[in-house]
């Protein structure tokens, strides 16, 4: 018996060699091809890096095609507060007078009280009365309210 449990310890033994002595060869077979020097693991970070800008960029790209935001084609403007509206004169207001033989431009007063609704801070110098063979016109210069600020706008 002991000779045969001496030569079951011997091929235990033996196995044991062979398996370790199998693992320690493919362990240093494996472990080979991934050493690199300094310079390849430079260029493997440097790939790496390169390959997530160029990701990154193309999944921006996607996020701004996908998310545009909603344009009006045609913007409504805000309308202007009253302390700067009030410089708005309205350009339909605008007639051309003939008073001896010469055209005057003049923001008609009738029109403008029907249309503006600051005609009383109109600059009294701006005003004007013309007679005409007709009837007499009264209204304001648009040279002078424009020196003063004013503007024709179209409504």
């Amino acid at each position: 018996m002991t000779c045969f449990a001496s030569s079951s310890r011997n091929l235990h033994r033996k196995f044991i060699a062979a398996v370790i002595t199998t693992a320690i060869a493919v362990t240093g077979f494996s472990a080979a091809p991934a050493r690199a020097d300094g310079d390849d693991i430079a260029k493997f970070i440097a790939g790496a890096a390169i390959l997530g800008i160029i990701g990154a960029a193309i999944n921006d790209h996607k996020k701004d095609r996908r998310h545009r935001p909603h344009v009006d084609p045609k913007p409504h403007p805000k309308p202007l507060p009253p302390r700067v509206r009030r410089y708005d004169l309205p350009a339909h207001c605008l007639t051309s007078v003939r008073v001896r033989g010469k055209d005057r431009n003049l923001l008609g007063m009738r029109c403008l009280r029907r249309n503006y609704d600051y005609v009383r801070e109109l600059p009294n110098r701006c005003y004007r009365e013309f007679d005409t063979r007709h009837k007499s016109r009264r209204g304001y210069r648009p040279g002078c309210l424009r020196k003063h600020g004013y503007r024709l706008v179209r409504r």
